[in-house]
């Protein structure tokens, strides 16, 4: 089955987490921990995140530096091919537009293929860090919807440069990335809109929304999608909160908004374990009132805060 019909076919709201895989040289045993933890809530499926190279300065000594490109997350297909087996659920590896060729891409697709993974989550992926623009890498796509495309034709059984497969396997479905309060480079949220109808009109299945702690921006995103023509799954994307600094640095990295409800309640807390108890409550009652209004599932963002989501999810599932 596909992720899809999963998620169509689930009795209840339905439970995902994201995970990233191990930076180089770390090994597996704390991602498999993580998941251990999480897997008494029955997940549907687990996404896996894709890192493209990224800019690092080497001290020489004698007041040089050298800069180089590195990944300090390799091994997405690994990964997710290992969780699959180890655990035997669904498992959903990102696949970017930046860092990334067509032809690296079509050999990952390969290598999915190869592996029994067929659900993928398409994005183009965020702007390197040390540009202020995001900048297309060479040879690769500059929108997501050109990753669609290259993987749609593949499922027709063709590679970029348009030879035929001698033997198709099973075909890609995969999901998108939305945006409740319009993507950064977004003029507003109509045409923020447009893009997501142009990204189902291309086969997505469903979308993931980036993190939010609004659940009224949700909703009214939703409403305008469904507006708009749009009638897949839209899944909310969900993380606790568990550092004060939090406040400023999520708005700055993943452009929301703080309610200013959770901002007070914040900003009260003595301790990082008080804020971690708020965060968690404020999520947990996020959950509850979308799970009332009836989302399909609500997926997780568990990076530094399993423990927190251990708990919502306890409290809800």
């Amino acid at each position: 089955m596909r992720v899809i019909d999963y998620i169509n076919s689930s009795d209840k709201t339905a439970f995902s987490f994201e995970v990233l895989p191990p930076v180089k040289g770390t090994g597996v045993s704390r991602l498999f921990g993580s998941i251990d933890k999480l897997m008494e809530f029955d997940p549907k499926y687990i996404n896996i995140t894709t890192h493209h190279s990224e800019n690092i300065y080497v001290d020489l000594g004698n007041g040089m530096f050298r800069r180089s490109r590195i990944r300090r997350r390799p091994g997405t297909v690994a990964v997710a091919t290992a969780i699959n087996h180890r655990y035997g659920v669904p498992v959903v590896p990102h696949i970017l537009c930046c860092g990334f060729t067509t032809e690296e891409t079509e050999y990952v697709l390969i290598d999915l293929q190869l592996s029994g993974i067929t659900d993928v989550l398409v994005l183009r992926g965020d702007k390197a860090k040390e540009d202020k623009n995001y900048i297309p890498t060479e040879g690769g796509h500059t929108h997501a919807i050109e990753l669609q495309r290259q993987i749609n034709r593949f499922n027709e059984g063709f590679f970029i440069d348009g030879t035929p497969m001698k033997e198709r396997g099973l075909p890609f479905s995969y999901g998108v990335a939305c945006y409740p309060e319009k993507h950064e480079e977004a003029p507003n949220i109509e045409s923020d809109i447009a893009w997501l109808k142009q990204k189902v009109d291309e086969g997505a299945e469903y979308a993931v929304t980036q993190m939010f702690f609004d659940n009224a921006k949700y909703f009214e995103f939703v409403k305008r999608a469904r507006e708009a023509g749009i009638t897949v799954p839209i899944i909310p994307g969900i993380k606790p909160l568990y550092k004060k600094s939090q406040l400023s640095v999520l708005p700055k990295t993943f452009r929301v908004d703080m309610p200013p409800a959770l901002v007070a309640e914040i900003e009260k807390c003595k301790n990082e374990a008080d804020v971690a108890l708020v965060g968690q409550e404020w999520c947990t009652a996020q959950c509850k009132e979308l799970i009332a209004n009836g989302v399909p599932s609500i997926h997780f963002y568990t990076v530094n805060a399993v423990e927190q989501v251990y708990e919502v999810a306890k409290s809800i599932y």
